[in-house]
């Protein structure tokens, strides 16, 4: 079982920059190697989407085009967290941020639809607002 906890979230300009990280807890296993982590979004009266991710070995990164150039992930392994940079945050980038995992050992691959994945942590909001 892996647990998710995210924080970081709050309120910033158009404009600004905010970091939002995703802890990891898992009984006999760290995500390095072995989990993909994503992160999606809901805004008041939408559907949730999928923002980015990272395969599990790390090396890749996938980006709604909506966040391109824009957002990016980090991962600690010594803190079995990853980070989410948010740069040139938009008004429309205002949601509740949910990191989510699914176990994929030695991937590049990840996606950012929903379907696989089995974890979710319980959300941070994030508003942008001049």
């Amino acid at each position: 079982q892996l647990q998710l906890v995210e924080s970081g979230g709050g309120l910033v300009q158009p404009g600004g920059s905010l970091r939002l990280s995703c802890a990891a807890s898992a009984a006999s296993e760290s995500i390095r190697d072995s989990y993909v982590i994503g992160w999606f979004r809901q805004a008041p009266g939408k559907e949730r989407e999928g923002v980015i991710c990272m395969g599990s070995r790390g090396k890749n990164i996938n980006y709604a085009d909506s966040v391109k150039g824009r957002f990016t992930l980090s991962r600690d392994d010594a803190k079995n967290t990853v980070y989410l940079q948010m740069n040139s945050l938009q008004l429309e980038d205002t949601a509740v941020y949910y990191c989510a995992a699914y176990h994929n050992p030695f991937s590049d691959f990840c996606t950012i639809v929903r379907e696989p994945y089995q974890y979710r942590g319980q959300g941070t909001q994030v508003t942008v607002s001049s």
